[in-house]
Parts: structure tokens; C-alpha cells; sequence
């Protein structure tokens, strides 16, 4: 109960979760992970068992039926480990040809991407008054797995992974319609 303007407020208290073994909590969040991650195949959009994960899993933790999930000592090294094995397999002989050739054009993108990210993160912290860390993280370039592992180490990696999901959708959706506008033979 609170006052407000001398009256008495009755404020609803949210559920409180079922408490369950963490192994029990962990595989209930791994299940709503798949489950939606893989129906986002369906989807067709690049990266979509990423992001279906993420709403998959935020859902249930949103719901606030089931606790947090207590991952085991060292998942975030494995997962950190795998995403950069994952992204260092990517790049090949190829790639370090190419970079040889656009090396200019990729400094000037990540540093206007760099310089921006930080600008926005700043200016969104400032004019909407959410944390400068999440308004940073989220603002910066990367993708959503590199980013919210980052953020995780500061504690708001749930905050980024959701500014991240919205921009990676957002990107997805739109970039490839303007792509098409400016090259229609591509």
C-alpha cells in the first residue's frame, strides 16, 4: 500500500514465480528458446533461431511465472568461445583478399558506425533517461549474441539483446527492400 495525495493505494504485487530445481528452471528456458527459435525458421530472415531464441526465452522470463535461470559456472566463456569460432571460421583467405581491396570503405563504415553508436547511445541516454550503459551498448554496432554477451558482463545483457533484436529486425526487414530499390537487377 502507498499514499498518493493522501489516499490510500492498493498496488497489485506481480506473481511470484513457482520456485523450482535450477536444473528444472534452466531446461524450461532452454525449451522456450528452441521451440520459438525453430519455428523462426520459418520465418526467413537471416539470423531468425537467434532472435526467436531470444523471444522464445524472454517471454517466459517476462511472464514472471518461472525465476531466472541460473546458468552453471563457466556457460558464458563456452558461449563466448563458440560465437567467436562460429565468426572466426567465416573468414577465409577470401575475406582477407577482399579486405586488402576495402580497407578504406571498411574504416570509414566502423568508424561512422563507431562514432554514431557512441553519438546516439549518449543522446538516447540523455533525451530518454535510460541507463548509459544499456543506451551505449544498445546503439553500438554488432551483432546480437557479441553484443548482449558484452552487456551480460555489465549486467544489462538482457536490456541490449532487446535493442539489439529490434534493430536487427528492423535492419533485416528493411535493408534488403532498399537494396532491391537501388540495384532492381540484383
Amino acid at each position: 500500500m502507498t499514499t498518493h495525495g493522501g489516499r490510500w493505494l492498493k498496488i497489485r504485487t506481480l506473481h511470484t514465480p513457482e520456485l523450482m530445481p535450477p536444473l528444472a528452471t534452466l531446461t524450461l528456458y532452454l525449451l522456450a528458446g528452441t521451440a520459438v527459435g525453430l519455428l523462426a525458421l520459418f520465418s526467413g530472415i537471416p539470423a531468425a533461431p537467434l532472435a526467436g531464441a531470444l523471444i522464445g526465452a524472454g517471454v517466459l522470463s517476462m511472464s514472471g511465472r518461472v525465476e531466472t535461470a541460473t546458468w552453471p559456472a563457466g556457460t558464458r566463456t563456452v558461449l563466448e568461445i563458440g560465437i567467436g569460432t562460429v565468426l572466426g571460421a567465416g573468414l577465409t583467405r577470401t575475406s582477407l583478399e577482399q579486405l586488402q581491396l576495402l580497407w578504406r570503405p571498411a574504416l570509414l563504415i566502423t568508424l561512422s558506425l563507431v562514432l554514431t553508436g557512441i553519438v546516439v547511445g549518449l543522446w538516447s541516454s540523455r533525451l530518454l533517461g535510460i541507463d548509459p550503459v544499456v543506451a551505449l551498448l544498445g546503439a553500438a554496432p554488432g551483432g546480437i549474441s557479441g553484443m548482449s554477451l558484452v552487456g551480460a558482463e555489465f549486467g544489462v545483457g538482457a536490456a541490449v539483446a532487446a535493442l539489439h533484436a529490434v534493430r536487427l529486425i528492423t535492419v533485416l526487414l528493411v535493408i534488403p527492400l532498399v537494396v532491391r530499390l537501388v540495384s532492381p537487377g540484383q
